[in-house]
């Protein structure tokens, strides 16, 4: 058997954070900042939206094993977010896999490949965002390697274990605490100046003639 290296996870998310973020729209983060997205072809199977900490895994090729260890070390209030380190067409989430990550009180899961058991997955409740769907998957029976709670690159963007999460219907962007903390703080104030925005708009005036106020 192949060793897994294996870190500690971070504690949860501290509660006003995970309010704030509960307001905020990634595609208003889209606005200001440009780095920490996870690719636009990483999408939820339904719609949804989650916070919460990374717990980090690197898969490689059909090991199943790295992601029930993974899901083993899983707390309340987590966001597992797995790196297909060969960037395969391997599906290592599917109906079981969700269904142990809520029994632990996991918020959901990010991957950068595909899922299986899309309807399973659906029926558990549990968000998850991937590359779309595939009938080929992971065993564990097979043990290549891997690594859980070191930093990855899903998607595109850098993810340390202990970043917060932040997943919608438009996509998923990650940071680390402090700085998503400013950024959502931000973005409520710019979600707000926009409903003044809407309102403009829909009235027929310009966008030209429209006073902004300091988030706009």
């Amino acid at each position: 058997m192949q060793p897994y290296r294996i870190n500690d996870s971070y504690p949860p998310l501290c509660e006003e954070l995970i309010a704030l973020m509960g307001k905020t729209e990634t595609a208003t983060i889209g606005h200001v900042e440009h780095v920490g997205f996870v690719s636009h072809g990483v999408l939820p199977v339904f719609p949804a939206r989650a916070a919460g900490s990374a717990v980090t895994v690197a898969a490689p090729g059909r090991d199943g094993t790295v992601i029930y260890r993974a899901v083993d070390l899983l707390m309340p209030g987590d966001f597992l977010v797995i790196a297909r380190v060969e960037g395969d067409d391997i599906a290592c989430v599917g109906g079981g896999v969700a269904t142990a990550v809520k029994a632990r009180g996991a918020v959901g899961v990010v991957i950068d490949g595909p899922c299986t058991d899309a309807e399973e997955i659906a029926a558990s409740g549990l968000p998850v965002w991937c590359r779309g769907i595939s009938s080929k998957t992971t065993n564990r029976r097979v043990s290549i390697g891997g690594s859980i709670n070191e930093p990855v690159a899903c998607g595109g963007a850098a993810v340390l274990p202990g970043y917060a999460v932040l997943a919608d219907r438009e996509g998923v962007f990650v940071a680390p605490r402090d700085r998503m903390l400013t950024l959502a703080r931000a973005a409520i104030a710019r979600q707000q100046n926009s409903i003044a925005v809407r309102r403009h708009l829909a009235a027929g005036h310009s966008i030209f003639d429209f006073q902004p106020g300091p988030q706009s």
